[in-house]
C-alpha cells in the first residue's frame, strides 16, 4: 500500500497555513522584543560610559526602525518594502561614520554609491505604490462611469 500526499490540495494548504501565520507573528514578536532589549543595553552602555556618539544614535535609529517595521506588520499584516531599505541605508551610514577615517576612499565611494542605489530603490517603490493607487482610482471611476450608461 502506497501513501500519496497531494500538497497542491487546497484543504491541506488551508490546514497548514496557520503554522506559517502564527510562526511569522511569534518570530516578529521575538524580533521586536529583542530589539527593545538591545536598545536598552545600548542606552545603558551610553549612560555608564557617559558618552554618546553619532554611531550610537544611528544604532538607536536602526532599532527604532526595526520596532516600527514590526509594528507596521501588526497594524497592516504586511511589511512595506521601503522600511528594510531605509534600515539598510541607515546601517550603511553608521558604517561610514564608524570606519571613515581608516577606510580606503574607494570603500567610502562604494558605500555611498550603495546608499544612492538603495535611495533610488526606495523612491521607485514609493512611486510604484502611487501608480498603483492611480490605476485603482481610474478603474473605480471607469466602473462607476460604465454603470451610469
Amino acid at each position: 500500500m502506497k501513501l500519496k500526499f497531494d500538497f497542491n490540495n487546497d484543504t491541506v494548504n488551508k490546514k497548514l497555513h496557520w503554522t506559517t501565520v502564527y510562526t511569522e507573528k511569534v518570530m516578529l514578536a521575538v524580533i521586536g522584543g529583542l530589539t527593545v532589549f538591545a536598545a536598552g543595553q545600548s542606552i545603558l552602555g551610553m549612560i555608564v560610559a557617559r558618552n554618546v556618539t553619532i554611531a550610537d544614535l544611528f544604532l538607536l535609529f536602526i532599532y527604532t526602525e526595526i520596532v516600527g517595521m514590526v509594528g507596521a506588520f501588526y497594524a497592516s499584516r504586511r511589511i512595506p518594502v521601503t522600511l528594510p531599505i531605509v534600515i539598510a541605508m541607515t546601517a550603511l551610514c553608521r558604517l561610514i561614520v564608524l570606519h571613515s577615517k581608516e577606510s580606503e576612499p574607494v570603500t567610502l565611494i562604494s558605500e555611498a554609491g550603495s546608499i544612492l542605489v538603495l535611495a533610488a530603490a526606495a523612491y521607485l517603490m514609493s512611486m510604484k505604490d502611487e501608480i498603483s493607487l492611480r490605476k485603482l482610482k481610474k478603474r473605480e471611476e471607469s466602473l462607476s462611469g460604465d454603470s451610469s450608461i
